[in-house]
């Protein structure tokens, strides 16, 4: 993000449709001075933080889809921004129907620069909706006085998106970030952008370890006999296999990780089922994404939970766990070299 540099800014205020709230929207675009381009800049560079990338569609045909139509004519022609912006703010408004989305600010921005060392024009569509108290001093009457003042925090980005000018036929390339609670998570991904998740080694990477996790713990205790140690011991090696390898190739898994011919089938008849039901088609062969390994490992934590007793964590050797059945009742037994 440091490489572009924000051309054009337009400012308007969005409310909420079903509260009937107002909308503002400027005449103008705004007038930016070197210390604002530096701030946001930085600001609206939140929104590049994730490897995960999103594009834009519709079902019928992309033109109708109002922020791409918006955007290619923003990229076709800079100076009409101002206008574009409206037509962005008014659609926003029309989608802004949930009772939980708040009143906010909505910048429209233009930026030019070098991405990956290739001239690069981007889109970016921000929304502010929760503001912050900040305390300001003022020398008054031969005194220092202090002011409580309500603003917009620029080191969090509510809503955000930015549209870089690339793969237009395929909706454009999109870095989104959305901090709204889960009952109007939908809103700014799937009503006003109305855009979906890219596939790229990103998305791949990410699909293939939530298949892992689904095969581990629904699939594989109804076909076969397994503990919920031996489905640890398969999210510990599938991780395992992800994070030692640069590239992910579907028949070098199923034969390092899987091993037996008869899970290896119902492996592959559970990538087919998953695909169906999340309507994506994962590639046999792509490259591993570091970030959606990394965000995955949270979510593929191998963890044997015993009654509200005990939890135990599986991190590594299969056979350093045993389990079994006595006079006491069920137990799992645990072999180590070291107390830490």
């Amino acid at each position: 993000m440091n490489a572009l540099e924000l051309k054009y800014l337009a400012l308007h205020k969005v409310g909420n449709k079903s509260k009937e709230d107002a909308c503002y929207f400027a005449e103008n675009l705004l007038s930016i001075d070197e210390n604002l381009q530096e701030v946001l800049t930085d600001y609206f560079a939140l929104a590049s933080k994730s490897e995960e990338m999103f594009q834009l569609y519709d079902e019928e045909n992309l033109d109708e889809n109002v922020v791409f139509a918006c955007a290619s004519n923003i990229f076709d022609a800079p100076e009409t921004l101002l206008e574009e912006s409206k037509l962005l703010a008014k659609h926003l408004y029309e989608k802004s129907e949930h009772p939980n989305i708040k009143q906010g600010e909505f910048f429209v921005a233009y930026f030019e620069g070098e991405l990956d060392e290739e001239p690069v024009q981007a889109i970016g569509l921000f929304k502010s909706e929760n503001k912050e108290i900040f305390l300001r001093s003022d020398y008054q009457d031969n005194a220092l006085q202090l002011q409580c003042q309500e603003g917009i925090s620029t080191r969090k980005l509510d809503k955000g998106c930015l549209i870089f000018n690339r793969q237009r036929e395929d909706g454009y390339a999109l870095s989104v970030v959305d901090h709204a609670n889960r009952s109007e998570a939908v809103f700014w991904i799937d009503d006003f952008l109305n855009a979906r998740q890219r596939r790229d080694s990103y998305s791949n990477t990410h699909d293939v370890l939530s298949m892992c996790k689904d095969f581990a713990i629904k699939e594989l205790p109804k076909q076969f006999e397994v503990s919920r140690a031996d489905q640890a011991d398969f999210l510990n090696r599938s991780m395992e296999f992800f994070k030692e390898n640069d590239r992910f190739k579907m028949q070098d898994f199923a034969q390092q990780v899987i091993g037996q011919p008869e899970v290896i089938d119902a492996f592959d008849q559970y990538t087919c089922q998953f695909q169906d039901q999340r309507g994506i088609a994962l590639d046999d062969d792509f490259a591993i994404s570091e970030g959606a390994v990394k965000k995955q490992s949270r979510a593929l934590k191998s963890v044997i939970k015993l009654d509200k007793n005990f939890h135990i964590y599986v991190h590594g050797n299969r056979n350093l766990i045993e389990q079994g059945e006595d006079d006491k009742g069920k137990y799992y037994k645990v072999y180590y070299n070291e107390e830490s």
